[in-house]
């Protein structure tokens, strides 16, 4: 299967503009991003879709790969689409890196390339236990829920299930919650389609895409990861990040 890995990057971030060329330990963000991709054994090809020339001109100095992208984008799901769109080489699937992930693990991105392999997996996406009480309660981590086999089934800013009969301080050690790592692969018709989609009552009521596509009646599979996850969302998360290295 050839599979193009996609890293959306744009400038203008609401909470860390110019977060694409954030400083990290000498290299930018961007940078370290499309290192780590590149040590995956499964992509066939690796492209950083932006909308400013700033964030070009770094990914064409390190000898990166970049198209340039619209900035009316809503998602990086668009974004990746019209990245794909751009290619002169055709591809089975597409796998959705973000941008803000610069110690993401290749085995990640190999999982995913695994998961959308079969002729009916439509869209992939990787989970982890949560093991915190302050992530299962916070509205930016993103949870989820699943069938028997794999599939998701719903993903809320809520904790869920919710557990009925039982304090909240016990929740975690009653059950196991997931939350959503935000990467995705998807076959490329299948992401042809869900670009077209109108934005759907879940999705705006939770405002997260992947509802848009549940209500569809397009499966999400799942996979389980256990690497840690460093995000960086904010100035204060780049803090964060360094204290993790």
């Amino acid at each position: 299967m050839k599979i193009l890995a996609v890293i959306p990057a744009r400038y203008a971030s609401t909470r860390f503009p110019g977060k694409p060329l954030a400083m990290i330990q000498g290299k930018t963000m961007i940078q370290r991003v499309v290192e780590q991709v590149k040590k995956a054994k499964l992509i066939t090809d690796l492209v950083v879709a932006t909308d400013d020339d700033r964030i070009a001109d770094e990914v064409k100095r390190f000898g990166g790969k970049f198209v340039m992208t619209s900035t009316t984008h809503p998602s990086g799901t668009d974004r990746c689409f019209e990245a794909l769109q751009k290619q002169q080489k055709t591809f089975d699937a597409v796998i959705n890196v973000q941008g803000d992930e610069p110690f993401i693990h290749p085995e990640q991105i190999d999982q995913l390339a695994q998961l959308i392999q079969p002729e009916d997996a439509s869209i992939a996406t990787l989970i982890q236990p949560i093991k915190d009480k302050s992530q299962l309660f916070d509205p930016n981590v993103v949870k989820v829920i699943t069938n028997p086999a794999g599939k998701a089934i719903y993903f809320s800013r809520q904790p869920i299930p919710y557990l009925r009969n039982i304090a909240m301080d016990d929740w975690l050690t009653n059950f196991v919650f997931y939350r959503h790592i935000g990467i995705y692969a998807y076959k490329c018709e299948v992401l042809k389609q869900i670009t077209s989609l109108p934005p759907s009552p879940l999705e705006m009521a939770e405002s997260l895409e992947q509802l848009r596509w549940l209500e569809q009646g397009i499966s999400i599979r799942t996979g389980l990861t256990e690497h840690a996850q460093f995000g960086v969302d904010t100035p204060a998360d780049l803090e964060k990040l360094f204290n993790n290295i």
